[in-house]
């Protein structure tokens, strides 16, 4: 997936969450702010380029077990939300998910 549209959809992810548990309007809270800014800058870093899958179905993980855990707070409470802002992205991450999956108990 392209680096813009990935962080396009993290960020309005981040804002779903932000706005639910810590009860913001329009703007990101530092916490949430300093999350995004996290995923930016490591999206920039990744070897995969353009190339790569949905960060959960990659097996190099940049992010730090910290960060890592805040992120997946967030796709946990995001994810199925956000087949209501965008349907088409939300079915692709499914079905890329399904297919990560069958290679990988093909390949072992």
């Amino acid at each position: 997936m392209e680096q813009d549209k990935e962080i396009a959809i993290v960020s309005v992810m981040i804002k779903m969450y932000c706005k639910h548990y810590h009860h913001t309007k329009g703007e990101l809270c530092d916490e949430c702010n300093e999350l995004l800014e996290y995923v930016k800058f490591r999206r920039s870093k990744c070897p995969f380029g353009d190339n790569k899958t949905f960060c959960s179905n990659c097996k190099v993980h940049c992010y730090k077990p910290e960060m890592r855990e805040r992120i997946r707070k967030v796709m946990r409470y995001s994810g199925p939300r956000i087949f209501f802002i965008h349907p088409v992205i939300a079915t692709k991450h499914v079905v890329e998910s399904i297919k990560v999956k069958r290679l990988n108990k093909k390949g072992k």
